[in-house]
């Protein structure tokens, strides 16, 4: 029977934190403690996952890569497939299966249980699973505070496997605890108790209890414990009614300094549960919705081989604080300032789809007579003068400096008045690229700074979203 797992891992937490304090304290009310990620103005469900999958596949061949599954309860596009979006950006083959898995927080680990069995059934030899969220609470609620931005990815295979995936255990529950119809904005909850008791904590300790039985194992089996929970006190609970001991065996819910990030939330955990697992470790995923997953894995020798991604403790402690509120609302959508970007001009679906390898993919040119890379695609060589004498290549994994920026202060939102313009040298060929730089203090850009590019949203037009790459400051760790 075939072997399979996860071979390859990786997450992203958003650069901006808001400290849950300044939440607190605007509604007079208390504070559930730490602070929570928040995606920046141009970052979306969709572009979390392409770095969550970025961060994962870095320096690995996106041509092995047969599938991608995208979970999520907060797609951009509710009649597209965000999946295959995502696939472009990331540069995949056009030969691939996409699918998208939406409406529940169990999302992430249904799509991951998807791939495996494509995986072992041979359909597929990699998959990769991506899972993101942005989900909005109402405000001066505990879901406010509590709710992060966030998104992980792995790739199921059967070779070169840092975990293989020992089996599984699933419930399903009709209850009505969490929710969101259409129409709404903000997550809708039921009475706190109900959620917990007879949802939350009563599923996890049946589908934990149930996975045990099915494979004869006891708590002190279990190397790290990894359950996504709603808040501090009930992940607690649940630990000390399962068994477990907290110090030693349970994973960082991550709650505290990060937020819970929706249907990411289980797979970010697992994915940092394998960052700092040893061979032969036992990794036991329990994931509430809906019902329950329970998943087992086991760490393999793989572990010990060098990895390029950037961990998510580095994602962790690189960050910048919101000094404000009524930005996070803002960035959130929620309250609606004085119009920016005067100069911007519609888009066509028609032209985004014909230049789609150089907007979504970062294809540029390199001539086939003198070498010279340039983005976008030049027809012409502006360095040897040959015509239609290229080969097209693929440069988002470039890193770069800056060569000049100008602080623009008229093209930018009302919220976020200050836009880098920046031209960059990205390479060793030096290919330059004009954009915007974000994630940055716009103080403290200065010619030479190391920067890499990221996959952003730029602005909504005739009710379509535009994504395009922008340059950000090199990050700790890793490739970003």
């Amino acid at each position: 029977m075939t072997t399979v797992g996860i071979s390859l891992c990786g997450g992203y937490i958003p650069y901006l934190r808001l400290d849950r304090g300044v939440i607190a304290q605007i509604w007079e009310r208390h504070s559930i403690g730490g602070e929570r990620s928040v995606a920046n103005n141009d970052e979306d469900s969709i572009t979390m996952a392409v770095e969550a999958s970025r961060n994962c596949l870095a320096g690995q061949g996106v041509e092995e890569v047969d599938g991608l599954f995208f979970a999520t309860t907060t797609a951009p596009y509710k009649e597209k497939m965000n999946a295959s979006l995502i696939a472009t950006a990331v540069d995949l083959k056009r030969e691939i299966t996409t699918a998208d898995f939406a409406h529940s927080l169990r999302a992430g680990t249904g799509a991951l249980k998807a791939a495996f069995d494509a995986v072992k059934s041979g359909s597929m030899g990699n998959v990769l699973v991506a899972a993101s969220d942005c989900r909005i609470g109402y405000p001066r609620s505990d879901q406010e505070q509590a709710f992060g931005d966030g998104a992980a990815a792995v790739m199921a295979s059967s070779k070169n496997l840092l975990a293989t995936f020992e089996g599984s255990y699933s419930i399903c529950n009709e209850m009505m605890d969490v929710w969101r119809n259409p129409e709404d904005t903000f997550v809708r909850t039921w009475e706190g108790r109900f959620i917990l008791g007879e949802g939350y904590i009563n599923h996890m300790k049946e589908v934990v209890s149930g996975l045990f039985g099915k494979y004869g194992l006891e708590p002190k089996d279990i190397s790290k414990a990894i359950f996504p929970a709603p808040d501090v006190r009930t992940h607690g609970n649940l630990v000390k009614q399962l068994g477990f001991q907290m110090e030693t065996q349970v994973q960082n819910p991550l709650l505290s300094i990060v937020g819970h990030c929706g249907s990411a939330h289980a797979l970010l955990m697992l994915v940092e549960a394998i960052e700092e697992a040893s061979p032969g470790d036992m990794l036991l995923l329990a994931n509430y919705a809906d019902g329950a997953d329970a998943m087992l894995f086991r760490v393999t020798e793989a572990i010990k081989r060098e990895r390029n991604q950037r961990s998510v403790k580095d994602y962790i402690e690189e960050k910048s604080l919101l000094a404000s509120y009524a930005r996070f609302l803002s960035y959130k959508g929620l309250v609606e300032t004085v119009p920016g970007e005067p100069f911007r001009l519609m888009p066509s679906a028609t032209a985004s789809w014909r230049d789609r390898r150089g907007i979504l993919r970062f294809h540029g040119s390199k001539c086939t007579e003198c070498g010279k890379v340039t983005f976008p695609v030049q027809r012409v060589c502006y360095h040897c003068d040959s015509k239609d004498t290229f080969e097209e290549v693929p440069l988002s994994h470039m890193k770069g400096e800056v060569f000049t920026f100008t602080l623009d202060n008229l093209a930018g939102r009302s919220d976020d008045p200050v836009v880098v313009q920046t031209i960059a040298d990205f390479g060793e060929e030096k290919v330059r690229f004009y954009g915007m730089m974000t994630d940055c203090d716009p103080s403290e850009v200065e010619v030479g700074t190391p920067v890499s590019l990221t996959f952003r949203r730029i602005y909504e037009g005739v009710g379509m979203h535009n994504y395009f790459w922008k340059c950000r400051p090199v990050r700790r760790g890793g490739n970003t």
